[in-house]
């Protein structure tokens, strides 16, 4: 912009413009220079992400959070709904309007024989019915209130009015398959299942991220070892150029020193696109525009931390939602045996109420000395013939037991199989981590102190190169020693749902959050 101005100076010009409008002139592109320099220090940065911090916006932001949250929340309106069906409920039942008008039957006892006759009627009624279910015994008890009109025409047109005002019953299956108390016993593992889970699948959600934010480092680091070494072989074939003058270097050694150069730029240019892929699947995971550019800090060396597999496994059959899956499978396929136990036997069951009722043709009259009303029903219901319909279903229940049963001794030993290995490995990767930096630092000083003797002509290009690959691969070894480490300790949070940095369960941790 300088450089335009005092290129525009009235001074310089040949007269063809006047001085206002090359004052003029000036200002404006004055303006678009500043317009520009904003511009440019406005563009988007890079966005840089620690591993905490790619973690926690996986879990706010990532489809598979949103899914785990919504499967959690599935589960707990379910027990919320198993805790409702447990309180008296009150329901008001009404037929505002009920007409007939058709011809039916009827038995005339004078003629002694059945006469079709017109019938034209209105009905209107309502009930009010409070419930509370019995789990103990799997009965109900039940209080209800009745109101009802009817207004017949035609030749003999009346009203009737019936009511009850109050009515206490119990009706209970005696012998049968008592749904309540399985129930009882299913739903609320049945939650804390679902809790667990969700917190499984959160931790799930770590690892996830924790592997895609270490491809991306690992890429990251491919992508700056590539530009560094394309700078490097740049700086040794033009040495090599200089030492072949003076005969220092031969042909051979020369053309080495090109192919290496023509080769870093090749790997650099996969280097990059090895890249951008590995932060296009890293911004897909968060949910992030495809087109985020993102810049990864590594996290430092942890603190040393020694995790007891017996405390692992201990902390994995109390908190694992896959302990709790096999118990709700055999307390669920132990209900089937009942049910299929108990409808091959006879069933019977029993209805009792007591209370009162009125009828009349005035409404004022309808609730006054009313009647005492006692009902008492017993049915019973024994199967007498049915091919061994029944037995067969009690049989298959019992091997479908037999099943869960063996299937959760085998989930179990798989499980705790798991938890070893695992503690075992991030026992070990903390030691690996400390050999890899100490490699890293030691080939990091070997490498530049072989540089320097081949600039000065001490070192040949065999030792340079392999000084070259043992630094590289020392940054490789040293970023995949964090990540196998990161993710051993994510997997054993997982797999026992405790945070042994802090000593705190999650899903107690989960429980006051939630204020559950």
């Amino acid at each position: 912009l300088l450089v335009y101005l005092s290129k525009t100076n009235p001074s310089r010009q040949a007269g063809s413009l006047k001085h206002t409008d090359i004052m003029k002139t000036n200002i404006h592109f004055f303006w678009i220079g500043l317009l520009l320099l904003l511009t440019q220090g406005m563009t988007a940065q890079p966005m840089v992400l620690s591993l905490e911090k790619t973690i926690q916006l996986a879990a706010d932001s990532s489809l598979e959070a949103f899914r785990s949250k919504n499967l959690y929340l599935s589960g707990y309106w379910e027990f919320r709904n198993y805790k409702a069906e447990r309180l008296p409920s009150l329901t008001l039942n009404l037929t505002p309007a009920q007409y007939y008008r058709d011809i039916t039957k009827r038995y005339d006892s004078e003629a002694d024989i059945d006469v079709y006759r017109k019938q034209q009627s209105f009905y209107a009624g309502g009930s009010l019915n409070l419930t509370q279910n019995f789990d103990w015994l799997g009965g109900s008890f039940y209080i209800d209130s009745d109101l009802g009109y009817m207004r017949y025409f035609g030749e003999n047109t009346y009203n009737q009015f019936t009511s009850v005002p109050i009515r206490i019953g119990y009706s209970q299956d005696l012998v049968g398959y008592n749904a309540f108390r399985w129930e009882r016993k299913i739903e609320p593992l049945k939650y804390e299942k679902v809790k667990k889970e969700f917190l499984y699948n959160m931790e799930s959600i770590s690892e996830q991220a924790t592997t895609y934010f270490f491809a991306l480092a690992m890429a990251q680091v491919e992508y700056d070892m590539a530009k560094e070494n394309v700078a490097n072989t740049d700086t040794l074939y033009r040495t090599g150029q200089e030492r072949h003058k003076i005969a220092a270097i031969s042909q051979e050694d020369l053309l080495t020193l090109k192919l290496d150069a023509v080769n870093a730029k090749n790997t650099l240019k996969n280097a990059e696109i090895a890249l951008k892929r590995a932060m296009f699947s890293l911004a897909s995971y968060l949910n992030f525009e495809k087109s985020e550019e993102i810049r990864l800090r590594l996290p430092s060396r942890p603190r040393d931390l020694h995790i007891s597999v017996e405390e692992a496994l201990t902390l994995a059959r109390e908190n694992n939602p896959e302990f709790l899956a096999m118990k709700q499978s055999i307390l669920e396929a132990e209900q089937e045996v009942d049910r299929t136990k108990k409808e091959a036997m006879f069933n019977a069951s029993v209805n009792a109420s007591i209370g009162f009722n009125q009828v009349s043709s005035k409404f004022r009259d309808v609730y006054k000395d009313p009647l005492q009303q006692d009902i008492v029903a017993i049915s019973v219901s024994i199967p007498l013939v049915d091919w061994g319909v029944r037995k067969g279903k009690h049989n298959i229940a019992k091997s479908n037991l037999s099943i869960a049963q063996t299937t959760a001794q085998q989930k179990e030993i798989s499980v705790e199989e798991d938890v070893i290995m695992t503690v075992g490995d991030f026992n070990i990767q903390q030691n690996l981590i400390s050999s890899a930096e100490e490699a890293l630092d030691i080939a990091l000083m070997a490498y530049q102190k072989t540089k320097q003797r081949f600039l000065i002509g001490k070192a040949d290009i065999n030792s340079m190169t392999l000084s070259l690959n043992r630094q590289q691969e020392a940054q490789r070894n040293y970023i995949t020693a964090l990540q196998n480490y990161w993710l051993s300790y994510y997997k054993i949070r997982k797999l026992t749902l405790h945070d042994f940095e802090t000593g705190v369960s999650l899903s107690n941790e989960f429980d006051y959050e939630h204020e559950l």
